[in-house]
């Protein structure tokens, strides 16, 4: 099973984050990442219903000419309360939610119950999904975070993060044991 986070998104201010569609940039990797995948046994492509990650679905499931499966609880963390807030403010509200779980920082959702939704949303698709090939759901950098911390079984905070800033990083775990054998891996950057 592998998790990917979407990588670059046209940031609009104006638009609604839920909203935003992945860059050139972000479509350069994700076909890469496609291609990549061409070569495993991918039989089924998962991903939240915000714009980025169905992007990243999209062309991940056109390429692999697989079906694409949506479920919203595989969204980011829940924070419409803000709604766009620039760097650095952003990063440090950041900071807060991953260091204060259990306190909704600045009305958005709190992580740990971000965690629970990500890893229940998990669970319910692993158990749904009927192909015996590998997984791969595309969705968002916060909920990775928290995901991860639930595989390695450590405190919110204290999880390995991916491994690029623009997002487009994956981990892989096993379906059967949750038990992660590949770290986060990044998409590489291509030129344009």
């Amino acid at each position: 099973m592998i998790f990917l986070t979407h990588p670059e998104v046209v940031i609009d201010p104006a638009v609604p984050v839920p909203e935003w569609p992945l860059s050139a940039t972000g479509r350069r990797r994700m076909d890469w990442f496609g291609e990549a995948m061409a070569r495993r046994p991918v039989t089924a492509v998962w991903s939240s219903d915000e714009r980025k990650a169905l992007d990243g679905a999209e062309i991940l499931s056109a390429r692999l000419n697989i079906p694409h499966r949506i479920d919203p609880h595989l969204g980011e963390n829940g924070r419409s309360s803000t709604g766009y807030v620039a760097p650095p403010e952003f990063w440090e509200i950041v900071e807060a939610f991953f260091s204060r779980p259990d306190e909704s920082i600045r009305g958005w959702e709190t992580a740990r119950a971000a965690q629970a939704r990500i890893v229940d949303a998990i669970d319910h698709l692993i158990g749904a999904e009927s192909t015996m090939g590998d997984i791969v759901v595309v969705s968002h950098g916060g909920v990775g975070r928290l995901l991860t911390a639930h595989l390695q079984a450590v405190e919110i905070g204290r999880e390995d993060q991916p491994a690029h800033p623009g997002g487009g990083c994956w981990i892989e775990f096993e379906r059967k044991t949750r038990r992660i054998v590949c770290g986060w891996q990044a998409i590489p950057d291509l030129p344009a």
